[in-house]
């Protein structure tokens, strides 16, 4: 194309914006809802199958417990108040989890890390915020050490909100903050982003592998709540904020503000969205679809919020509204959607997950972005710890070992994030959150055994895990 033919297009396209938009042929061709239909048949039979085998299994096992259980219990009001409760910490580590997922890592010290972060906050809550005398000159010196070392080590790879958290916890303990529960909940986050940055330093800076790194510190953390708390004992959170976290709901006009900030936020999103594609030519699922999706949220939402406020416990101890961690996961949730979806960090995290080299090769910090992941999946993982320890009112040895870990892995996978990398959601770990939480409470109402319990999970991963495989195998297929 010549000088004046390249000055006649862009006076052209300066004209007439429209053609600007053409240029990107399919990208800018406006959908019918037969065709989005069928657009999303296809990419089902491609092996783009996303959250809808968990989905699946998800109203399998309603209905399955719901028949299975005599009683009727399971389908009742306060034992599905209660299911959202006990599957909170877990299903807030798996979001976490995600992050590190998507670039094709994984990090296995992270049911320890809760408990790390869960024990440091119960020994900061119990000794009055006087850790020096609770710990010992030597290791409260360790420990200091080990968080301005991880400050450093943030620094050296750009990730400086976690220098700068390191470096806050580091001050709180040094300055002996008088205990207080909304202290000890930034003390359990910061210890989270400590943790985040040890390990993504040693994982994207040194290169060891992620499964060596995080397998090793699994074992070191779990030493390290052994020394705090000691072989046998406990540390109990006995503070009605920190008790509430898990425990508490909100009142019933609050749990109707929160539909309306909920839902009126999705569907104001949604369609604000679906409009400025449309306005700038691009493609765009039909508007009755994005019509349908909206209203069928916003009356599943108005039906919970309905029932969740009514008394799940007539005759003996009132209890309405809907339990704080509803709250706490959809903020989580909303934000961890944003980074990854709105934000050029979001779309590095997929890039290097997809073609480490391709990315690195492009212009982007793979080493940043590496490290970075892991001090969100720890920091997540402490917000998990609070909400746990909350639920169970105390800290033992055992927080955040056993199966924690393994039921926050199962979560993300499940809900369809790829143990590849590349692929997933924050959501996707929110509904294998809600499924292994059911077959996990389902099973305990039918009065199977642990042993069952763990069989049945451990099948119901491997399926998953299965499904994923065989679904990136048929997409690279389809994709030749």
């Amino acid at each position: 194309m010549t000088a004046p033919e390249k000055q006649q297009k862009s006076a052209a396209e300066k004209a007439d914006p429209g053609n600007r938009a053409a240029d990107f042929g399919i990208d800018t061709t406006a959908r019918t809802t037969g065709e989005a239909i069928r657009g999303y048949l296809q990419g089902l039979r491609n092996g783009e199958l996303g959250s809808l085998p968990a989905l699946l299994g998800l109203a399998a096992l309603f209905v399955l417990f719901t028949i299975l259980d005599s009683g009727g219990t399971f389908p009742s009001l306060l034992n599905l108040a209660n299911l959202l409760q006990q599957g909170a910490g877990r299903t807030i580590i798996a979001m976490g989890l995600v992050f590190v997922l998507l670039t094709g890592e994984i990090d296995l010290a992270a049911g320890t890390a809760s408990g790390l972060a869960a024990a440091l906050m119960a020994l900061h809550l119990v000794s009055g915020g006087n850790m020096l005398g609770a710990m010992g000159g030597f290791v409260f010196a360790v420990l200091i050490v080990a968080m301005l070392v991880a400050a450093a080590l943030a620094i050296w790879v750009r990730v400086w909100a976690g220098a700068v958290v390191s470096v806050l916890t580091a001050v709180i303990l040094l300055i002996g903050v008088p205990a207080n529960p909304w202290i000890e909940m930034l003390l359990a986050v910061g210890v989270g982003v400590v943790v985040g940055c040890l390990t993504g330093f040693l994982v994207a800076r040194i290169g060891m592998p992620s499964f060596v790194v995080t397998l090793a510190l699994f074992i070191t953390w779990q030493g390290v709540i052994l020394q705090l708390i000691g072989d046998g004992g406990t540390l109990g959170l006995r503070d009605p904020v920190i008790n509430a976290v898990a425990n508490g709901n909100l009142s019933t006009l609050g749990s109707w503000v929160l539909f309306v900030v909920a839902a009126g936020g999705y569907a104001a999103v949604m369609l604000l969205q679906q409009r400025n594609r449309l306005h700038k030519g691009l493609v765009a699922k039909p508007t009755g679809l994005v019509l349908i999706k909206v209203g069928a949220v916003v009356v599943l939402g108005a039906v919970a919020t309905f029932l969740l406020t009514r008394d799940r416990s007539p005759g003996v101890i009132a209890i309405s509204g809907i339990p704080y961690v509803v709250p706490i996961v959809l903020v989580l949730l909303v934000l961890g959607t944003y980074v990854l979806d709105r934000t050029r960090f979001g779309r590095h995290v997929y890039a290097v997950g997809g073609n480490r080299e391709a990315a690195r090769r492009a212009g982007i910090d793979v080493v940043r972005i590496r490290a970075a992941v892991f001090v969100i999946s720890s920091a997540f993982a402490a917000i998990g710890a609070i909400v746990y320890s909350s639920k169970v009112g105390s800290v033992s040895p055992a927080a955040g070992g056993g199966n924690t870990l393994l039921f926050a892995v199962g979560a993300a996978v499940i809900g369809g994030t790829s143990l590849f990398g590349g692929r997933g959601r924050v959501s996707n770990a929110v509904i294998g959150g809600a499924v292994l939480a059911t077959v996990e409470n389902g099973l305990g109402l039918l009065k199977q055994p642990a042993a069952v319990v763990f069989i049945i999970t451990g099948l119901v991963l491997l399926l998953a895990a299965g499904v994923d495989v065989l679904s990136r195998r048929k997409s690279a297929a389809a994709g030749r």
